[in-house]
């Protein structure tokens, strides 16, 4: 039965709100190095001095602008299946017999008598835990303010 309290303590000991947690921490470090990430892209593009025909330019002012993402949901999932089976099993078995008569009507004589017994308790357990987590993370256009500060800046560019 030691094996059934360790499979009830690890259900209710289980750190279920630490385990949500630092998926929320992860989720969040992870969209800081997507946003950081787009940041870097859009210095890239601006830096990126490239000429057509004569007259030289960036790629930020002919429009390019980095892609954004951000993550849409998260979902952790946690599964636990546990069996118990106990089995019982009683045999009892034996025989009598004449071994020697004493005389010949059979009346009188040795006997032997064998008797077999046995009994058998089984206990069986099994455990299977399973967990997942997933998340979802989409494109998004570059944010409003982004775009309009490029426009300002440069008239000329391509609307996006």
């Amino acid at each position: 039965m030691a094996a059934i309290d360790t499979i009830n303590n690890t259900i209710t000991n289980a750190p279920l709100p630490q385990v949500i947690e630092k998926m929320g921490l992860a989720i969040a470090q992870a969209q800081k190095a997507l946003d950081m990430n787009s940041i870097a892209m859009l210095a890239e593009l601006a830096e990126s001095p490239i000429t057509i025909g004569n007259k030289e330019t960036n790629l930020l002012a002919l429009g390019f602008v980095p892609s954004f993402y951000a993550f849409t949901e998260a979902s952790f999932e946690a599964k636990m299946d546990f069996t118990i089976a106990e089995s019982e099993s009683l045999t009892i078995g034996g025989s009598v017999g004449v071994v020697l008569p004493f005389d010949t009507g059979g009346s009188r004589g040795l006997f032997a008598a064998s008797v077999n017994a046995s009994h058998t308790r089984k206990f069986d357990q099994e455990a299977s835990a399973s967990s997942s987590m997933a998340a979802r993370m989409v494109s998004l256009p570059p944010p409003d303010r982004l775009l309009q500060f490029l426009k300002e800046l440069n008239p000329e560019t391509p609307a996006t």
